[in-house]
């Protein structure tokens, strides 16, 4: 016998047994992420796992230095899903509240003295004479841009830290006079080709950097190379003044250790496809095992500061993050 009303309740009834799923496909389209030039290697790798899982979603990414990426986000306006930094304070101080909501801190880092056989004095130079070397009239040397890139202003943090370390009066200074403004270059990851053609003797990088580019590099006491959060008090003795968001505005940056930020922008085009690589990112066995495989220590867990942020988390990463200043 015909029953008019199983017509309507069978296809409700299939509607609400096939709705988790539907809810639950893959995310597809374009995800476009905005990144610290350091994070270049390992996010070509990541991206490359991530795509391999989530065939439906192209990853574009575009690299630079952090405070420029955020900028291009808050002052010009370009569209971004996913905004990692070098220096997490640089999405708290660009981006939070108006363009993101958290902030998790996923990675440290840093810094080395790099360079090549091919540099001069590189057959002398180690951890005790390294500032002798840079103050030689034959060697070039140089760093990013302090304004654009956090691998810049912190260069010249370790500057200022070597001065206070070492007890040597005016040793900042000679080093920043045996360097010319054209050897400020406006990313750190340029300044390895400079290198590694020769064009350049040492340059201010990040470990990671430094290993992905198979580059020599003297690594330095845990007082001046901004790497342990043990020695924060000490670090924030070093303090550089760079443009603020404002033209002739200035902002004073202390000394911290290099921990790396990333957040989900709020109007991100493709939301579920960014929650997706966070979620791939953050986890250990994934993004995190291929920053720890290139020379970059991760947080396992990733961390957020208070309870207050950690609500605001997406629900895919909430178990990947913990509550820790």
């Amino acid at each position: 016998m015909f029953n008019l009303t199983s017509v309507f309740i069978w296809p409700v009834l299939c509607a609400l047994i096939l709705y988790p799923f539907s809810a639950q496909a893959a995310p597809t389209g374009k995800l476009t992420i905005f990144h610290a030039g350091s994070l270049t290697v390992p996010f070509a790798k990541i991206e490359k796992a991530f795509e391999a899982k989530y065939p439906g979603v192209d990853v574009q990414r575009e690299a630079g230095g952090s405070t420029k990426m955020a900028r291009l986000i808050s002052e010009v306006g370009k569209t971004a899903d996913i905004m990692a930094s070098a220096d997490y304070t640089v999405i708290d101080n660009n981006l939070i509240p108006k363009f993101a909501d958290w902030n998790v801190r996923f990675a440290t880092n840093q810094l080395v003295l790099c360079y090549t056989d091919q540099s001069r004095y590189s057959n002398q130079i180690n951890d005790k004479n390294w500032y002798e070397i840079l103050q030689k009239k034959d060697v070039v040397w140089g760093h990013s841009d302090q304004n654009i890139d956090p691998c810049g202003y912190r260069s010249i943090m370790v500057l200022q830290l070597a001065e206070k370390f070492y007890n040597i009066d005016g040793l900042y200074q000679k080093l920043i006079d045996n360097r010319p403004q054209k050897n400020i270059r406006p990313k750190s990851v340029e300044l390895v080709n400079l290198l590694k053609t020769g064009n350049m003797d040492y340059a201010w990088e990040y470990m990671s950097v430094a290993i992905q580019h198979e580059l020599k590099f003297v690594t330095l006491n845990d007082h001046i190379n901004l790497g342990n959060y043990k020695y924060d008090d000490f670090y924030k003795q070093a303090q550089v003044k760079v443009t603020g968001k404002k033209p002739n505005t200035w902002i004073t940056k202390k000394g911290k250790s290099c921990t790396y930020g990333i957040t989900l922008i709020k109007d991100a085009p493709n939301p579920e496809a960014a929650k997706a690589f966070l979620s791939f990112l953050l986890s250990s066995e994934h993004g995190l095992k291929t920053l720890k495989e290139m020379g970059q220590p991760p947080f396992i867990p990733c961390r957020v500061p208070t309870q207050e942020m950690a609500a605001k988390l997406p629900s895919e990463i909430k178990s990947l993050v913990e509550v820790k200043n």
